[in-house]
């Protein structure tokens, strides 16, 4: 299925980690802002969710897939950023390139714990 590009209706920020010293010389870890791009969110099925499960996942989490135009940022994501939507940060879990045609949109899955 085709993608609409309307459908990019949802703005995610992609963070990366760093490391600085902070008063006693420690490194002290921070997420910066690398980007804010327009996306598509599917969550995930059940079944699908069961794979996380399996794969050692446990507790009450949610799955989504986002889908983002392909870009030199987006390419550069991988599973060590995370990102923030909707107020909340989400940890990537993979990335890969999107059934809508090469090199035009990539598929970010990521995961955060469900509320309580």
């Amino acid at each position: 299925m085709p993608l609409n590009t309307s459908q990019l209706d949802r703005k995610i920020t992609f963070q990366r980690a760093s490391k600085a010293p902070n008063a006693f010389n420690e490194a002290i870890e921070t997420w910066n802002n690398v980007g804010t791009v327009w996306a598509m969110r599917r969550d995930a099925s059940d079944s699908q969710k069961i794979e996380f499960l399996a794969a050692g996942q446990v507790g009450s989490f949610i799955v989504s897939r986002f889908t983002v135009r392909s870009s030199v940022l987006a390419r550069s994501i991988t599973p060590v950023d995370r990102l923030l939507h909707e107020g909340r940060v989400w940890q990537v879990n993979g990335v890969k390139e999107a059934d809508q045609g090469r090199h035009r949109f990539l598929e970010i899955t990521a995961s955060r714990d469900a509320d309580t």
